[in-house]
């Protein structure tokens, strides 16, 4: 199955609080249709000292959002697109993601 966003993609917030902001995708969970995208979503977590010695501190990182608020960006055209299957011409039949705009593979 071809996805639309894979790991190590960049790509760019549509909406949220986060809107137009563009990062690499870190990780995405399939089965809530979510994903993590470096430096988008950044939540500040407060982590309690669980040693002597240790000091509570606030941890920023980021967060998981859902799928849909993200595009991914073409690499030869540098916007926003829609992605698009192709099958490649060779032997083995292969799908390739296709940008809508300027029709490239990336």
């Amino acid at each position: 199955m071809l996805r639309r966003v894979k790991k190590n993609d960049t790509v760019l917030v549509i909406s949220g609080k986060d809107k137009g902001k563009q990062g690499s995708v870190i990780d995405i969970d399939t089965k809530k249709d979510k994903v993590l995208v470096k430096g988008v979503s950044i939540v500040a977590r407060h982590v309690k000292a669980r040693k002597q010695g240790e000091v509570s501190k606030i941890v920023k990182e980021e967060n998981y959002f859902p799928l849909c608020k993200v595009m991914p960006v073409c690499s030869s055209c540098k916007k926003a697109c829609r992605v698009q299957t192709k099958f490649l011409n060779d032997e083995k039949q292969k799908k390739a993601r296709i940008c809508n705009k300027c029709k490239e593979a990336f």
